[in-house]
């Protein structure tokens, strides 16, 4: 008896125990059908909302009549799924309102509108889930290329000027070793002239005072005969003291001024300039050989190529002009690769650009040009076009902007019966063929620039010679008449 009334107990008491455990806390779903002390809720059922414990959710794992009945993890929001007007469970989705309601909100507040289950409309809406999830990852996937492309293009770059740095300073230190090795020999060879030109004027200078010493005492003999009174001695003697050797050095040998190393101290002062110049010039490839350097530091530079005077010699400097939509005034129309320009009435949907001319009906060439450059303009129009270059820092809008009314351009107004040249506001008329093409003949380096009048012939307008401090680029400027057109069209 002993023994069955303590084996009751231990059960009695892991029975507690196990209650205790199951206890819902604060935190938990408990069960909606235990009395008394609440057990947690294991499961919630969403037909019944109702959560129930292990030992009450055993009717809907063992009877056939709640097979029908979903079973979910328990929610302490399962009575949010009843009506709070009809106390009926809601099961149907309204698209109209987009909210969820029961059957009898169909035949009420929501008459008439577009409604479907519940369910159904969570597959649909689970399906375009997962097609926006496919959509954000391919998205992700591609973003992912661009970042790691982007990375590369960095790493790219760090590399390149990694490289050109080192390479620039292995030049730089190459160009001043030249420099250093140039100076020295410069400074040896002068050295060695002047001890060289030295020397012989020592000479020359020796020679001099032994002729002076010589001098000296011819003139104390004559000084002593002067004074002889008896003429017997002074007769015979005179011929032999009078006598006087030829000077053996003529006074213009060294009289006229030294001027050697004035002119080497010009030359590596001229070669010094230059190389400022290089320097100075960022659109300069500075590539240094030790061979090449040296011969550009301190040799006279090369005679200049003579200028052109043949079409033909003008057309070995053909250069293709293309506009630049950037700066095109916005009535005005491109065209036929960028090498056209017409005038229009109706403005064009050009972006905004700080370059876009706003005031004139002007546009200018993407090219930047230096050198010697050749091209030609063929235009239509009552009034003419204005053919011209111009600095790329010209002013872009105001009443100074028009091509040859400033210091930075430089323009040939092309008029129905005449031509104009315009420079700094000021205008020269020009007499000469009349022809609806224009050829322009740059040299850069020079500071040459010629209008030329192309027709059968190639008739000089007018050229001007200048100094240019920055590159050029071609443009033409319209006057707003119907019909107005100016093309770059290829020499020939």
């Amino acid at each position: 008896m002993l023994t069955e009334i303590v084996e009751d107990l231990k059960k009695t008491g892991l029975q507690a125990a196990a209650a205790d455990l199951c206890s819902a806390g604060p935190e938990d779903v408990s069960c909606d059908v235990c009395s008394g002390r609440k057990l947690k809720a294991v499961k919630s059922c969403l037909v019944c909302l109702v959560s129930y414990c292990e030992e009450h959710v055993q009717p809907h794992h063992q009877s056939a009549a709640f097979k029908k009945h979903q079973l979910v993890e328990p929610s302490k929001k399962i009575q949010e799924k009843i009506c709070s007007l009809h106390d009926e469970v809601m099961k149907i989705f309204c698209r109209t309102d987009q909210q969820i309601i029961c059957y009898l909100c169909t035949m009420d507040q929501h008459r008439g509108h577009e409604t479907v289950p519940a369910a159904a409309e969570r597959r649909q809406k689970q399906k375009e889930l997962e097609e926006s999830r496919l959509n954000i990852q391919q998205r992700i996937q591609e973003r992912e290329k661009e970042v790691k492309l982007l990375q590369q293009q960095v790493e790219a770059i760090n590399v390149s000027a990694d490289e050109a740095v080192e390479n620039s300073e292995e030049s730089f230190t190459q160009m001043i070793r030249l420099i250093q090795k140039r100076s020295l020999e410069v400074k040896q060879e002068l050295r060695s002239r002047q001890q060289t030109a030295v020397s012989e004027l020592k000479e020359l200078e020796e020679k001099l005072e032994q002729e002076i010493s010589e001098l000296k005492r011819k003139d104390v003999q004559l000084e002593q005969l002067a004074h002889t009174e008896d003429h017997t001695q002074f007769l015979p003697s005179y011929p032999s003291v009078s006598a006087l050797s030829e000077p053996t050095h003529s006074s213009s040998n060294h009289t006229a001024p030294l001027r050697y190393f004035e002119d080497v101290a010009a030359a590596v002062s001229e070669s010094r300039d230059k190389l400022q110049d290089i320097l100075r010039d960022t659109g300069t490839n500075i590539s240094l050989r030790a061979a090449d350097e040296e011969l550009l530091l301190l040799q006279p530079p090369k005679p200049p190529k003579p200028q052109p005077e043949s079409r033909a010699d003008f057309l070995q400097y053909s250069q293709q002009i293309t506009l630049d939509p950037n700066s095109v005034n916005s009535l005005l129309l491109l065209s036929d690769g960028d090498r056209k320009v017409t005038f229009t009435w109706e403005d064009q949907p050009y972006p905004d650009h700080p370059d876009r001319f706003t005031e004139c009906l002007q546009v200018v060439s993407r090219e930047s040009l230096t050198g010697r450059c050749y091209w030609e303009v063929e235009w239509r129009g009552r009034r003419g076009v204005n053919v011209a270059v111009t600095y790329k820092n010209i002013s872009r809008g105001g009443n100074k902007c028009g091509f040859g009314h400033n210091n930075k351009s430089w323009a040939l107004d092309c008029g129905s019966n005449s031509f104009i040249f315009l420079h700094r506001n000021a205008r020269t008329l020009i007499p000469g063929p009349w022809s609806s093409r224009v050829g322009v003949y740059l040299d850069h380096t020079a500071g040459i620039l010629s209008f030329y009048s192309i027709s059968e012939t190639m008739t000089l307008l007018h050229r001007v010679q200048t100094s240019f401090t920055q590159p050029l680029h071609a443009g033409v400027w319209l006057y707003g008449e119907e019909g107005e057109s100016a093309e770059f069209v290829k020499p020939q």
